[in-house]
Formats: structure tokens, C-alpha cells, sequence
């Protein structure tokens, strides 16, 4: 007889078996109830972190509509006429948005590259000083320009660099008998924004990687001592090894917000000297957006800023992935 008309043979049951996975599957979903129970009071002070995502994060995003639509006050965002990609357009096709966008990642990748490298060096440095004082003394000094606004930060840079006030060009005209518009040169104000920015932030993100260093077993250092590895040695083969997970992710969220260059720390330093290199995203969706009423066109840039974060996140994960890293 052929295969295909083969009398088909009942499974054997095994009524025992049936029993036992009857009885486990009772443990489960008995257990699973107790420790549902036990743990109410943590879903209860978990539900207004769900409540604040659901009002402030998602619910909002609903209004990305309007990128799509022509917006009036009048009609509403769902009365107001669709426009359809009329924005994103304009976008693409307008050299001085497409400026923009470029300042934006020149700024940005610039601000990533000189001032991501610096927290880890501060951590490593903090991490060799033995005399507690000094180091509590030096982390304070290196964390409190976080907490600092800045206003409060575009103040200091404008006392020290004003071209007729500031400090440093008083030293300079007693030096060469004039003074140099710091903050009105592309180069020099580019290099101001970037080192007010790192030394606002540097010493807070480096918190992470003295963290970091704690959780690295202390031995590996003293079997290395003993091998006669010096301090280098242990810190290329030892320290940054261990610091690289920590590192990669660090990256990859950084790389996520290349596009999103804040608002606070352009808006305070730039003049319309350097207009053409200081002039970013987050400024001109504020000038479009609040101060022109284009809602529609600030939303598609915002939109747009967003993708691009998302494409470039999802991208550096997984360049991390090939190297055995990656946030997910």
C-alpha cells in the first residue's frame, strides 16, 4: 500500500502524563496569582509613571497631525485642511532649511565628538586619586556647572569673552593694544559653544562611568600588578575593556540625539554676527513656530528630527551588535 492512503494510527495518551501537566499548569497560575497579591502595592505606585507617559508623552503625539495639515487657531487641528506633505516639501527643497539642518549636525557631531571622550577621561583620573578630600573636592567643582542654567552659563561666557567687557580681552589689549571679537567669528564662536557645553556637562556624565568602575573586580588589578603591568597597562587592558558596555550604550543614545542640539545653549550664545553657522533646528522651529505662528512647518521639522533619531539609533545598535554590544 502507498504512503498516501496509509491508515492513519491514534496518538497514544498517556493518562498520567495529562495529570501531571494538568496539576503544573495549576501550580503556575496559583503561584503566579499569590505573587500578583503580593505585589499590588508596587502596580499602585507604578500606575502614575504609567499615567505621566500616557498623558505628557504619548498622548501628545497625536498633535503630529498637524505636519500633515494646514493649521489655524480657528478651525482646530481635525477642522483645520490637509496640506498632505506640502511641509516636508518645503523642507527638502528650501537651501536655507537645508542650511539648518546642516549647522544643526555639524554642531551636534562636533559637540559628540571632542566632548564624549572627556567623561571617560575624568572618570578614569577621579578613579586613581587616593586622598578622599581632594577627590570629593574635584567632583564637586567638576559636577556643579550642571545644575547651573543656562542663562546663568551664557553670562559667564559673555563676561570672560565680550569683545568691549570681557575679561579675557582686557588682558589681550594690555598684550597687543586690541581686543578680538570672540563671539562674532564663526571658528571661535563654534569653539566656545562646544567647550561651554562640555565643561557644563562633562563632569555629570561621568558619573555613569564612575559607576561604572566600582562594579570591576579589584583583583584583576592586583594579579596585573603583580605581572608587572604598570598603570597604562592596566588601564588599556583592564578598565577600558571593562567600561566598553557602558560605553557603547552611552554612544548609541548620544548618536540618538545628534539632530536634537539644545535650544537653551544656542539660543543664549548666538548673534546674528555668526547667524549662519548658529542658526539650528530647535532656534528656527522656535522663530517659525511661536514667534511666525507656522505651526504646520515646525511640527513637520520636529517630525523629521525625530525619524532621523530613530533611524540613527536603530543603526548604531546595530553596527554595536557586530562588535557582541548593543542597547537591545
Amino acid at each position: 500500500m502507498s504512503q498516501d492512503h496509509q491508515p492513519s494510527i491514534p496518538a497514544m495518551v498517556n493518562p498520567k502524563a495529562n495529570k501531571v501537566s494538568t496539576k503544573s499548569n495549576w501550580l503556575v497560575r496559583k503561584y503566579g496569582k499569590r505573587v500578583l497579591k503580593q505585589n499590588i502595592p508596587l502596580y499602585i505606585m507604578f500606575v502614575p509613571v504609567i499615567l505621566f507617559f500616557l498623558i505628557f508623552k504619548y498622548y501628545p503625539m497625536t498633535g503630529l497631525v498637524i505636519a500633515f495639515k494646514k493649521y489655524s487657531f480657528i478651525k482646530g487641528v481635525w477642522g483645520s485642511p490637509w496640506a498632505g506633505l506640502d511641509s516636508f516639501k518645503m523642507i527638502f527643497q528650501s537651501p536655507q532649511i537645508r542650511s539648518i539642518i546642516w549647522n544643526t549636525l555639524k554642531l551636534s557631531g562636533l559637540s559628540i565628538i571632542i566632548g564624549f571622550p572627556i567623561p571617560i577621561v575624568l572618570a578614569l583620573l577621579l578613579n586613581e586619586v587616593r586622598k578622599m578630600q581632594f577627590k570629593r573636592l574635584v567632583q564637586t567643582l567638576v559636577y556643579l556647572p550642571h545644575f547651573l542654567n543656562w542663562v546663568i552659563v551664557g553670562g559667564i561666557v559673555v563676561t570672560i569673552f565680550s569683545q568691549s567687557t570681557g575679561t579675557l580681552n582686557h588682558v589681550i589689549e594690555k598684550l597687543f593694544g586690541e581686543s578680538y571679537p570672540f563671539l562674532y567669528k564663526e571658528f571661535s564662536w563654534v569653539s566656545i559653544f562646544v567647550a561651554s557645553g562640555v565643561w557644563k556637562e562633562a563632569g555629570w556624565n561621568a558619573i555613569i562611568y564612575l559607576a561604572a568602575l566600582t562594579s570591576i573586580d579589584q583583583s584583576l588589578y592586583e594579579a596585573a600588578s603583580m605581572d608587572g603591568a604598570n598603570k597604562w597597562q592596566q588601564t588599556t587592558k583592564i578598565t577600558l575593556p571593562a567600561l566598553m558596555p557602558t560605553i557603547i550604550i552611552m554612544l548609541i543614545l548620544k548618536i540618538g540625539h545628534l539632530m536634537e542640539l539644545g535650544f537653551d545653549q544656542v539660543y543664549v550664545l548666538q548673534n546674528n554676527a555668526v547667524s549662519e553657522i548658529s542658526e539650528v533646528i530647535s532656534t528656527f522651529m522656535y522663530k517659525i513656530g511661536i514667534q511666525q505662528a507656522n505651526f504646520s512647518l515646525a511640527t513637520a521639522m520636529g517630525l523629521f528630527e525625530s525619524l532621523v533619531g530613530l533611524l540613527l539609533v536603530i543603526s548604531a545598535n546595530r553596527i554595536a551588535r557586530r562588535f557582541g554590544q548593543g542597547l537591545w
